[in-house]
């Protein structure tokens, strides 16, 4: 398995899903949050947790976080792996 090149935390803003149409809010976030991470750790691969997911949908296709924390690693091979960041 790849080893852990970089681990940061980061604080994605998704106020900009707003302005898609109500019904597709939710899935405007999860591709604003895959396009955030690759440009910030500059990869194409990148996986996103169930839990990021779940988070997002919690409240339906409409009313989307406004913003997430997510803790993302890039792999050796270049893939990142993100998953949603404990609050402290």
């Amino acid at each position: 398995m790849a080893e852990n090149l970089q681990e940061r935390i980061y604080i994605i803003p998704l106020r900009e899903v707003k302005r898609a149409p109500r019904w597709k809010r939710s899935n405007a976030a999860i591709k604003d949050i895959r396009k955030y991470l690759a440009k910030h750790m500059k990869s194409e691969d990148i996986r996103l947790d169930r839990s990021i997911n779940e988070k997002v949908w919690e409240r339906g296709a409409e009313k989307p976080p406004t913003k997430i924390r997510v803790r993302a690693m890039k792999m050796e091979d270049g893939q990142v792996q993100a998953e949603l960041a404990k609050e402290s």
